[in-house]
């Protein structure tokens, strides 16, 4: 099913304010979990959920959103570089994915309909 929303002048700068914020959160988030080479989702909610509800004003769902997402992010990079599925060992697209510079873990939104209203989560609370 698509959707499409047609939010006001002050819902649309509100929705772009929450992704930017979470996009965002979602770097520093893959940025602590490279240095800290922590990258399941119970061990990361431990070193990155206070920081970004703080960092970026999110809510509880939205951070552990992104710190779901980054772990998720993470985990598939790693199936494919077990499964050799980036180059061999050594090789430019291997290291590539392998360098600590690489920005992973962009998140989304949550949008949640109900009947024919949608529920969207933002920083400035529901929509």
């Amino acid at each position: 099913m698509q959707v499409k929303l047609l939010p006001t002048p002050q819902q649309a700068t509100a929705l772009d304010a929450t992704l930017r914020a979470v996009n965002a959160a979602a770097s520093v988030v893959a940025a602590l979990a490279f240095e800290q080479r922590c990258f399941r989702n119970f061990d990361l909610r431990r070193h990155a959920d206070d920081q970004i509800k703080a960092e970026f004003a999110l809510a509880a769902q939205a951070a552990q959103h992104v710190i779901k997402k980054v772990a998720d992010a993470y985990r598939a990079l790693h199936a494919n570089l077990a499964a050799g599925n980036l180059g061999k060992p050594g090789s430019p697209r291997r290291l590539k994915a392998e360098a600590p510079h690489v920005r992973r873990g962009a998140a989304s939104s949550a949008v949640y309909i109900y009947g024919r209203e949608a529920d969207v989560p933002s920083r400035h609370g529901r929509m």
